[in-house]
């Protein structure tokens, strides 16, 4: 099911899934699924409180997937792998921490990375967007919030990327060893010399709320570090990429730069950064678009698919931005919204009014340009560009 043509364009496979229906059950082999592909029902599904995320009641659903894995406890049980009154504890210091006021209070930083990134790439000459600015970007400016120290970063993105790959599960899972290890030495160093970041924050939310353990404060510094910078290069590159290869488009947005707003909602649309949303289990029978599910049933929501459902978006395969808001559903819906969707679209706007007047130009057409082998994330490997004519 997943190959390589679907990483490359997995859109035609979700238009002919949504066509014979818009939620349906696929054979994934040893790991059967309900696949989600229509926009109303991924919509309903999202913030479908009968849902469930918290995977622990469920392994034995997955014990047929497969080798039996071996995530460490700090990714498998997370933010993500949680329903309430659970998630509501856990998230509640995160939505605390990325407000749209820190957000703002980091422009002027932000404004800075990027520029530096930009100059760099531009002395140059030549560079890969995704390696050298997209991805460096955003995590930079997370582990500046944890107050990670920079030669640590790399291997830190290393392990998160690998968290994604298709393919060898065990790659993926001592990734997820090596991510909590580091944050669990991170943490006992913040509880002893505290400090003005967003681990020492963590810590002191769980000193005023007891119910906050140890173990959940490594969990969530885990997660913000991966989802923190992950998603947001995502859609930085995927951006990047549709001003880049569409001449017209650019040309506009360098005389009406207001408009950059517009499209980095298109975008979001357009290539959803997270392509397909965190598993969820029945705890009920439900029914979508007539379509009736038993209880206890995993099912996965596209998040791709949904956005370029055609009964909601008309021509849904090109890329129009609006002055309106787009409603995708890039950023999810309900208890499960991501709380970092400002900051990462804050980055973005930052990222692209700096580089974008620079006048790069695309060394690769697009439609030659590897994209991520991962089920979950959708961006290019790589995105070379050049400067025929430095400013």
């Amino acid at each position: 099911m997943f190959g390589d043509a679907f990483f490359q364009d997995p859109y035609p496979f979700y238009a002919r899934m949504r066509e014979t229906s818009p939620v349906r059950r696929v054979d994934g082999g040893r790991f059967p699924f309900w696949l989600i592909t229509g926009y109303p029902e991924a919509r309903q599904a999202l913030a479908d409180p009968t849902l469930s995320k918290d995977t622990s009641r469920y392994q034995h659903l997955l014990a047929g997937s497969g080798t039996p894995r071996d995530i460490a406890p700090a990714i498998s049980r997370s933010l993500l792998t949680t329903d309430p009154p659970d998630h509501t504890r856990l998230r509640r210091p995160i939505t605390r921490a990325f407000t749209a006021d820190m957000a703002d209070r980091l422009t002027g930083r932000i404004e800075q990375i990027a520029a530096e990134l930009v100059a760099g790439m531009v002395a140059r000459g030549e560079a890969d967007l995704v390696a050298d600015f997209a991805v460096p970007l955003p995590l930079t400016v997370i582990c500046e919030l944890l107050n990670v120290p920079a030669e640590h970063r790399p291997a830190l993105h290393r392990w998160s990327e690998n968290l994604f790959l298709h393919g060898d599960h065990r790659i993926r899972d001592a990734a997820s060893h090596h991510i909590a290890a580091y944050m669990t030495d991170l943490v006992t160093t913040r509880r002893t010399t505290p400090g003005d970041d967003l681990i020492s924050t963590l810590l002191d939310a769980s000193e005023a709320d007891p119910a906050l353990t140890g173990d959940e404060v490594v969990s969530l510094a885990s997660l913000i570090i991966v989802a923190g910078h992950e998603t947001t290069a995502n859609l930085i590159a995927n951006t990047a990429l549709a001003t880049l290869s569409r001449p017209a488009l650019l040309t506009d947005l360098h005389s009406t730069p207001e408009t950059l707003p517009a499209i980095i909602d298109e975008s979001l649309r357009f290539e959803a950064p997270l392509s397909i949303a965190t598993l969820r289990f029945t705890t009920q029978p439900v029914t979508y678009a007539n379509t009736h599910i038993p209880e206890a049933q995993p099912i996965m929501i596209s998040l791709a698919a949904a956005n370029r459902d055609p009964h909601t978006f008309p021509s849904p395969d090109t890329f129009t931005p609006t002055h309106n808001p787009t409603p995708h559903l890039s950023f999810g819906r309900g208890p499960h919204y991501c709380p970092g969707a400002y900051l990462a679209k804050l980055e973005t706007h930052i990222a692209l009014s700096t580089l974008l007047p620079t006048h790069p130009t695309l060394t690769q057409p697009p439609e030659t340009l590897p994209w991520r082998k991962s089920r979950q994330m959708r961006s290019p490997q790589s995105l070379p560009v050049h400067w025929p004519h430095r400013p």
